[in-house]
Order: C-alpha cells, then sequence, then structure tokens
C-alpha cells in the first residue's frame, strides 16, 4: 500500500484553546494537537504546520489568502490530501474562500471543535482524526473544498454552522450533508455540480453585509454610499424583499454604480425575485439589484470580493453570483 502524505495546517480556534480554572476559554500557547496520541490510517504521514494561532474571529480574508497561497504551492509538492484546523466561527467563510478561488483535484479538508482540549466531552482530536481519515480517502478527490465534523462530511459551497454551542453545529440546510464517517467506511451520498472557480490575487474590498428588518429605512444605506464601499450585502426578507423605504435606499446605491446584491436572512432556501412592488424582488432585480441565490449573507460578501477581484462587472458580475 503506497504511502500517503498529508499537509496539516493548523491555524487556531477553539480546538486549540483550552480552559482555565475558571471555566473560561482561552488561547494556548502551543496547539494541544501537536502532541496529542492520535489514531491514523497505517499508510499515511503527516507534515504538519502551524501557519496561524488565532480565534477564528480574528481571521479574515488577508488570512485566507495567506492559506489560498500555501494550498496551491502544496499542489505540487507530492501531498495526497490536506487537513486544515480552524475556529467553527468563520470556518465555513474560510472554507467557501478556498472552494471558489482553489482549482484543486487534492481532498482539501476543515475541521475544528465545539469544546476546547481539557473540556469534558472534548470534539477536537476526534474531528482531526476524522479529518485526516477523509484527506486521504481516495473518494474525497474533485469534490472541492469539505467540512468534517461530528462523524459528517458537509460541501463548503452550503455549510453553516447552526448552533452557538451544539458539538452538531454545523448543517447544510439546501443540500444536506454530502456523507457520513463510520467506524470503516467513509460513504459519499452525492455530487455536486461543478464549481466555478477563478483566482484570487487582492482581498482589500470594503463589502459591508446589512441584515433587513420590519420598518428599515433607506437612510443607512445612503450613508454607506459615502463611505467609499466597493459593494453591499443585504439579507433582505423571505425570497429577496424590502420595505419600501430601504429599496430606495438601494436605488441611490445603484445609481452610484455600487454593487448590490441580495440574499435572505431566512435559515433556509433559496433568494430569487418574486414578488412585483417597490421593495419586491422583482422590481430590485429590474433596478439592478444581483440576487445570489443559493448562499448567504457571509459568503456572498466573499464571492463578490472574489468577482470584483477577477474584474466582473454587469451581466459578467451578476451571472457569476448567480451561479450555485
Amino acid at each position: 500500500m503506497a504511502n500517503k502524505k498529508i499537509l496539516v495546517l493548523h491555524t487556531g480556534g477553539t480546538i486549540a484553546m483550552h480552559q482555565d480554572g475558571d471555566g473560561d476559554v482561552e488561547t494556548s500557547e502551543e496547539n494541544p494537537l501537536i502532541q496529542a496520541i492520535i489514531k491514523i490510517p497505517q499508510n499515511v504521514t503527516l507534515q504538519v504546520e502551524n501557519i496561524f494561532n488565532l480565534p477564528s474571529e480574528h481571521i479574515g480574508p488577508k488570512h485566507m489568502l495567506v492559506l489560498y497561497q500555501r494550498l496551491l504551492k502544496a499542489n505540487s509538492e507530492g501531498f495526497a490530501g490536506i487537513v486544515v484546523t480552524h475556529g467553527t466561527d468563520t470556518l465555513e467563510e474560510t472554507a467557501f474562500f478556498l472552494d471558489s478561488t482553489l482549482d484543486i483535484e487534492l481532498p482539501i479538508v476543515l475541521t475544528g471543535a465545539m469544546r476546547s482540549a481539557n473540556e469534558l466531552g472534548s470534539d477536537g482530536l476526534y474531528n482531526y482524526e476524522s479529518a485526516i481519515r477523509v484527506a486521504s480517502d481516495e473518494q474525497s478527490s474533485g469534490r472541492g473544498v469539505l467540512v468534517v465534523l461530528n462523524d459528517e462530511i458537509h460541501a463548503a459551497r452550503f455549510v453553516t454552522k447552526t448552533h452557538t454551542t451544539n458539538i452538531a453545529t454545523f448543517g447544510s440546510p439546501i443540500s444536506g450533508v454530502m456523507g457520513i464517517l463510520t467506524k470503516r467506511q467513509i460513504i459519499y451520498l452525492y455530487n455536486l455540480p461543478k464549481r466555478h472557480v477563478l483566482p484570487i490575487h487582492n482581498v482589500n474590498r470594503n463589502i459591508p453585509v446589512l441584515k433587513a428588518y420590519a420598518g428599515m429605512d433607506g437612510q443607512l444605506l445612503e450613508l454607506l454610499a459615502a463611505t467609499n464601499i466597493d459593494g453591499i450585502i443585504i439579507e433582505a426578507l423571505g425570497a429577496g424583499n424590502l420595505s419600501r423605504e430601504a429599496a430606495t435606499g438601494v436605488s441611490y446605491l445603484l445609481s452610484r454604480h455600487i454593487p448590490v446584491v441580495i440574499v435572505s436572512r431566512s435559515f433556509n432556501g433559496v433568494a430569487e425575485p418574486v414578488y412585483d412592488y417597490l421593495g419586491g424582488g422583482v422590481q430590485l432585480e429590474r433596478a439592478g439589484a444581483i440576487f445570489a441565490t443559493s448562499i448567504n449573507g457571509q459568503k456572498a460578501r466573499l464571492k463578490l470580493l472574489i468577482g470584483l477581484d477577477n474584474h466582473l462587472i454587469d451581466e459578467r458580475l451578476r451571472k457569476y453570483l448567480q451561479t450555485f
């Protein structure tokens, strides 16, 4: 059986933290995963690198770009797969960023933990072992970036954090779980449509995300237009609707040639123009707003960033954001 070399990149997060005497979780100076005794497949060896040691709230597009560049390099270094350990709060965003920018057949697996290394019922080591199993499995090639926790495999395109503290926090509301791990098997349940991958070079874009609410007016949107933003994501109501006043604010942004991307603030389903009245999705789209149908606000922000870095405008940008 041929030996498989797996690259492991540690970035920090709860999986690399510990609980102190008061029960508070804090960053460890040394990642406990480094010294941990884990069970891995017999034909697998690990090359481990500590690329960051940060809570995931401190990770942003600049850190994601560093990971992207390291993984591009790793693609030509003879690895059979890659595992990235990451804090769970922004794990879905890093996974989506990498999935949208890396045209790599190698399995790339992100994992984390909801309980730190010395907490009762800690899930870190188990998820780490599971991620290594998935990254070293030939079935995992060509599936895009995967997220593995709690015996489940999720596609980066659709996975999201659904609970603040539960270890079963990650779910894929639109697509469902992509695969499962048993004691002896890795079982994939479906294949995804081909990804639309674009490279990334520059992440210095100012793209805020704004959640819609009952009675929302357009004042904040007009104020944002004066702050040199590169675009805006609006988590709209229902299938993608806004109040009349907010719709007026959207029109003002569009008149300033600022891309406005509409997603739904709802947890499940897709955003699409259905209602034809002022503030309804049909009229928002007619005015020039773009519906990012299948992703949430935080992922739409990254997708718009990638599209703008690739100089997509008008219909090309619209088509890119509407693609699953």
